[in-house]
């Protein structure tokens, strides 16, 4: 019982304590994650040359493509003999990364970082089309977890530590440092603080340093857009924004879908063999639609492609990305659906300038504006999706339309319930997973902040009614500059900032209290 107690009160005066040493290990954090993920892409780089080499090798010599599909075949089999040994490393990643910042997942770092890199290069190096991102923020997780491991650190610290592995992971990946903290704001952490705030921004300015040493200090995208929409084009954004949201509506339910047909099959090496040796069908015949489709953006700049065109292209890509995807192979959406939207941004422009000549040299803008709003639709986290596009094409110019879109393109799938892609995905992923897989360990302490919104179910009301999970206490309550601790009387307000110690079994329930009592506004009237 004092061996607990100590290690409690540990946990509490490391957490008020630390902040400035966060800073420290987020830079020592982004420099390790950005290592491993520039690694990462520096090899899919390597190994996207040799594709395009053999392929071209191949169109004049014949010999080579029963070569190339009996590759394709060993390279299916190696990736099912990867996912058997660590089944975590399977799609993008980031549902895994997630369910460990919830408490629901433990899993060894370094099986994931050997396994997800060779399955990611194995697969994206095939011609699948899946992006880099998601293994790239699971190995800078990952890598961060390690180093936590390494220099026992607390859970709580370590947690935050994987956080900023994540952020470093994302900004080496697409040389966007700020989309990569708000990222992890956003889409892993959940929650904002100074810490997380302070740590991620270290972390991910640190990886992306990383980055630039190796690749360049050029945009990921590289094409420039010097013309800015006219505000007479403004209806256009809205419109386009609400084509955006129902096309994410369709592409979050066709991923679910596909993914329950894969679940049919009942030999997982049947399902990963299928998406490779479609990458040899289309390798030969329609390479667009290979890989994460980075180079096919900047092709959309840079040549006419009639509307027809397009929206085969657009077909052959999304299916080809389900197929891909929910295979469970090493990989992410996060590329490849950016890509959906810059083709469904050059459909619209084709069709609406060529009926009506009202948006005569502002393609780019609409390639731009496909894949803000697209990825606002899916994946639900709209401003980590404007700053990316602003980072990854080097302009920070369009903000205005950028927004629009992407807040019309939320609000649609958003008003039919239709889940964001990654939240869809974890609970898929802890619905099948299997009970050992699960984190059951208990005694470990962990704390966990969140916030009293305006309007919430628990504004106004006292602790004690508040229906919080077993073996949790509240040890902290910030209001404005004042920080006490709480006894059951006290009534919560607007704003207040809350600290609650828990076993780290129950962390999963007390992450939902949190978003449906005390982060949700509740619209019902008060009379």
């Amino acid at each position: 019982m004092q061996t607990e107690e100590h290690s409690i009160k540990n946990t509490i005066n490391r957490f008020r304590s630390f902040r400035y040493a966060l800073i420290l290990e987020g830079i020592v954090t982004g420099a390790v994650s950005g290592a491993v993920v520039v690694f990462f892409r520096y090899l899919l780089t390597y190994a996207d040359q040799i594709l395009q080499s053999v392929l071209a090798y191949g169109k004049n010599h014949s010999w080579v493509i029963p070569v190339w599909f009996a590759f394709l075949a060993a390279a299916a089999m190696l990736v099912a003999v990867l996912l058997k040994w660590e089944s975590l490393i399977s799609g993008s990643g980031i549902p895994q990364v997630e369910g460990e910042m919830i408490g629901e997942l433990d899993p060894c770092w370094w099986k994931i970082m050997i396994a997800k890199l060779s399955g990611g290069l194995l697969a994206i190096g095939s011609g699948l089309s899946l992006g880099r991102e998601g293994p790239s923020i699971q190995l800078g997780a990952m890598a961060a977890k390690g180093f936590s491991r390494l220099t026992k650190r607390a859970r709580t610290e370590e947690k935050l530590l994987i956080t900023c592995g994540a952020s470093a992971g994302l900004s080496a990946a697409f040389n966007a440092p700020i989309a990569g903290v708000l990222f992890s704001l956003e889409e892993i952490h959940k929650h904002f603080s100074p810490e997380i705030l302070l740590s991620t921004m270290a972390s991910s300015i640190t990886a992306d340093f990383v980055s630039r040493n190796v690749f360049g200090l050029t945009p990921v995208f590289n094409f420039q857009i010097t013309q800015m929409m006219p505000l007479n084009s403004y209806g256009h954004v809205i419109l386009f924004g609400v084509i955006l949201g129902g096309m994410g509506i369709i592409y979050n339910t066709c991923l679910s879908k596909t993914q329950d047909m894969f679940q049919k099959i009942p030999y997982p090496a049947g399902r990963i063999i299928i998406p490779f040796l479609l990458a040899g069908v289309f390798g030969f015949t329609y390479p667009y639609v290979l890989g994460g489709g980075h180079p096919l953006v900047e092709s959309l700049t840079s040549q006419h492609m009639l509307a027809g065109t397009l929206c085969l292209l657009f077909v052959l890509k999304f299916s080809f990305s389900m197929v891909s995807f929910s295979s469970g192979v090493p990989g992410g959406i996060f590329l490849p659906l950016l890509v959906l939207g810059a083709v469904i941004g050059n459909i619209y422009f084709q069709i609406i300038n060529q009926t009506t000549g009202s948006l005569h040299g502002l393609l780019d803008n609409f390639i731009i504006l496909g894949m803000a709003g697209y990825f606002s639709a899916i994946v639900r986290a709209p401003i980590t999706g404007i700053i990316l596009i602003s980072e990854m094409t080097g302009s920070f110019s369009h903000l205005l339309t950028l927004s629009m879109v992407s807040l019309v393109a939320y609000v649609i799938p958003d008003m039919v319930h239709c889940a964001p892609v990654y939240d869809q995905l974890l609970h898929r992923l802890l619905s099948k997973l299997d009970p050992e897989r699960r984190n059951i360990r208990s005694g470990q302490k962990v704390l966990v902040e969140g916030m009293i919104f305006h309007g919430s179910e628990a504004e106004g009301r006292r602790v004690s009614e508040i229906c919080w999970p077993g073996t949790c206490l509240l040890v902290s309550l910030i209001r404005g500059e004042a920080e006490f601790v709480p006894r059951g009387d006290t009534i919560l307000a607007a704003g207040d900032k809350i600290v609650i110690l828990c076993d780290e079994t129950v962390q999963k329930k007390l992450h939902d209290v949190l978003q449906d009592v005390c982060e949700t506004v509740k619209m019902e009237a008060k009379v």
